[in-house]
């Protein structure tokens, strides 16, 4: 079968039977991570990631332009992306696009440009690149593509050859990357761009595919807050609704959107509604305002581009279902929860209810933080964070709701601590795209190091002067955790099973077995040197301060020279969270 060249449509018909083929082969793909935490696995990271896209792309017209399926793809995944191996795949679908874009119909020559620009964006997008990940399988599509060109004008017969090489690099990472081979498995991100690429070719081919995508009522993520929040009042009236109109859109930026262009629309929003959110890129402005009159918002829009995905809500409307729900839900909830479980639902309500306060007045410097759990929210808001995004290990932020919470602090110095080294990536993408603002990331990968280095923070010294100290301060400590296994693995020498407890210290798993307090204690002990004077541990939802204080007082009886700090957490998942100093 000969293809010499494709358009727009088959672009548009390849990228959404690759995003269905990633996300019908998501849990293969999350099988392959090598650490068996409970984590946002790289198959629900890269299919939440290219779903975003897909669904911007599947409100396309069918006979949307190269430019405008192509805006789409980028601009859709730059904002959905999650975790590293997300952000990655965004970096990957932004430097293609950025290749065709201009081109009516693509051939192989610009196939192949557009492949090795992909990898160039993705490389440029990691701090320090390791080999034997998604990059490296990417790189050899790209090697190989430049290698067919000059061979073969058939599409089909480079994507096939590109995708059997890759094939061929994937099934050699775990010779360059030991922790791979140790687990016995491949690495999950190159699969799972595997995935995504098969179902492409299976459309060059002629396959019958699902091109299919489904879409939710789309949400923002400001408006899941603020229902949340709603979902717990008890009566608010209708009246004291200011803006009655949740208004949604996209604009396909039809002309250049100037940093002035974007001051000034955000004023003009401003002066008609509150709780803007304004997510701009080079193709796209994406917007969510309340207001009164809707119409005077899209007039203003319509300005700069074609409008999509628009949305118009009735807030006064909403709220009084929400009311009839909400009486309904506690009804139901007191006949079938038990008092503990109660307590961990409301807990949870009140931290997602404290995210959204009223926007601050002006400050120098303001903090945006990872959380998980009441009590480390309460610990990072005593520690002065203005902004706390919920997430973590079991769902990572996407980079949209980082900018979103970016753009609801007005401060001269933002600076956000991801706390979690897989949603790193996302966060250094919000702080490029967050234009108008200075935005400045600090190296936290864990809970405790977000609170070693909000200590570290000294007021009056420059942004810069404090993005030094506070990762000081964040690396001067030792951080562990405790969690279950959920697969049976084979990680630093130890045989795990689904269900046993881990201890984990950095990267690295210092204790297996069944019983909580004794593998705790047993990382704490691995943790600790002579130089060790404080041990703070932050118990999860699923523990007691009087389950904490057992597992101090059995290291201190070999310790007495170290110290205990015990506070309540409240975080999901984790057993415990260790900071040693």
């Amino acid at each position: 079968m000969l293809v010499k060249t494709i358009d727009a449509k088959m672009i548009r018909k390849c990228f959404l039977a690759g995003a269905n083929n990633l996300d019908a082969n998501k849990d293969l793909v999350n099988e392959l991570n090598v650490f068996p935490v409970p984590d946002g696995d790289t198959g629900t990271n890269m299919t939440m990631t290219i779903m975003s896209a897909a669904r911007e792309v599947a409100d396309l017209d069918e006979k949307a332009d190269m430019k405008a399926v192509c805006k789409a793809i980028s601009g859709g995944s730059l904002k959905g992306a999650r975790g590293n191996s997300g952000v990655i795949l965004s970096q990957l679908l932004r430097g293609f696009t950025k290749a065709v874009q201009n081109e009516k119909k693509v051939n192989v020559h610009q196939l192949q440009a557009a492949f090795e620009r992909a990898v160039e964006q993705a490389y440029k997008a990691v701090m320090k690149p390791k080999e034997g990940t998604i990059l490296t399988v990417a790189r050899g599509g790209a090697e190989k593509a430049y290698e067919m060109v000059h061979s073969t004008d058939n599409i089909l017969e480079m994507c096939n050859a590109v995708i059997l090489h890759m094939e061929d690099v994937l099934e050699q990472t775990p010779d360059m990357l030991p922790v791979l081979k140790d687990a016995g498995v491949v690495d999950s991100g190159g699969q799972g761009l595997l995935f995504f690429l098969q179902g492409c070719l299976d459309v060059l081919m002629g396959k019958d595919v699902n091109t299919d995508i489904f879409v939710p009522s789309h949400v923002s993520a400001e408006e899941q807050t603020a229902r949340r929040a709603a979902a717990d009042m008890d009566v608010v009236a209708a009246a004291d609704i200011k803006f009655g109109y949740c208004t949604e859109f996209i604009i396909l930026l039809e002309k250049e959107f100037t940093h002035q262009d974007e001051i000034e629309f955000k004023s003009f929003l401003t002066s008609i509604g509150d709780s803007l959110v304004c997510v701009a890129d080079d193709e796209v402005v994406k917007i969510h305002v309340h207001t009164n009159d809707p119409g005077l918002a899209i007039q203003k829009a319509l300005t700069f581009g074609q409008l999509t995905r628009m949305k118009i809500d009735n807030m006064r409307e909403e709220h009084h279902e929400r009311v009839i729900k909400n009486a309904e839900k506690k009804a139901a909830e007191e006949k079938i929860k038990d008092e503990k479980e109660l307590g961990a639902v409301a807990k949870r309500q009140e931290a997602a209810a404290a995210a959204p306060a009223a926007k601050p007045k002006h400050k120098v410097d303001a903090f945006i933080s990872i959380s998980a759990g009441l009590g480390i929210s309460e610990i990072f808001t005593d520690l002065g964070v203005d902004v706390l995004i919920e997430g973590g290990q079991t769902m990572n932020p996407s980079t949209e709701d980082i900018l979103s919470a970016v753009d609801r602090v007005n401060a001269d110095h933002i600076f956000i601590l991801p706390n979690n080294s897989n949603i790193m990536l996302a966060a250094n993408q919000a702080a490029e795209l967050a234009k108008d603002k200075k935005v400045f990331v600090v190296n936290t990968k864990n809970i405790p190091e977000g609170v070693a280095a909000m200590l570290g923070f000294i007021e009056g010294n420059s942004p810069e002067e404090n993005v030094e100290s506070m990762n000081e301060s964040a690396s001067s400590i030792k951080e562990g955790e405790v969690t279950y296994a959920v697969r049976d693995t084979n990680v630093d020498g130890k045989e795990i099973h689904n269900g046993d407890i881990m201890g984990i210290c950095g990267k690295k798993i210092e204790a297996v077995g069944e019983d909580v307090t004794d593998t705790t204690v047993e990382l704490i002990n691995s943790m600790l040197d002579e130089d060790s004077e404080l041990v703070t541990l932050y118990y999860g939802e699923d523990m007691t301060e009087e389950d904490a204080a057992k597992v101090a007082s059995k290291v201190g009886l070999e310790r007495l020279d170290v110290e205990f700090e015990i506070h309540n957490g409240g975080q999901p998942i984790y057993y415990y969270f260790i900071s040693v100093e």
